[in-house]
């Protein structure tokens, strides 16, 4: 019987926290595997594992859309009056960072195309 690279490996499905921990342990001893070798496969499929686990039982809840806006704007560089060019009034912007106006579904937009902010960001609730 042929022996393949898999062989080696010893993977399975993250199901437990004790399973997590075992993973994350093995992910530091193979951080640094070469890509294409048995070792680089296995941290490839490690990396994806962990990434399904930690999405189902630490979920990162989304930011404040306007907590998101300013966030942004300070990345950019971006001072009040740029906002107000993307989203049409320097009084419309001063309303939408001081929570005083909703975000419409134009300036939705707009702050998507023009700031690159996530739609399922800035449509939430605040």
């Amino acid at each position: 019987m042929t022996r393949t690279k898999f062989d080696l490996m010893k993977l399975k499905l993250i199901k437990t926290k004790k399973d997590y921990q075992q993973a994350l342990a093995r992910l530091e001893v193979i951080f640094d595997a070469k890509k294409g070798s048995p070792e680089g496969d296995e941290l490839e499929i490690m990396g994806i594992l962990i990434d399904q686990y930690e999405n189902e039982h630490f979920p990162i809840d989304l930011p404040d859309p306007i907590e998101a806006i300013k966030f942004r704007m300070e990345q950019l560089g971006y001072t009040q009056a740029d906002l107000a060019k993307v989203v049409g009034l320097k009084s419309r912007a001063s309303e939408i960072l001081n929570k005083k106006r909703k975000l419409s579904l134009d300036m939705i937009r707009q702050l998507h195309e023009k700031l690159n902010i996530p739609t399922d960001v800035l449509i939430q609730a605040y």
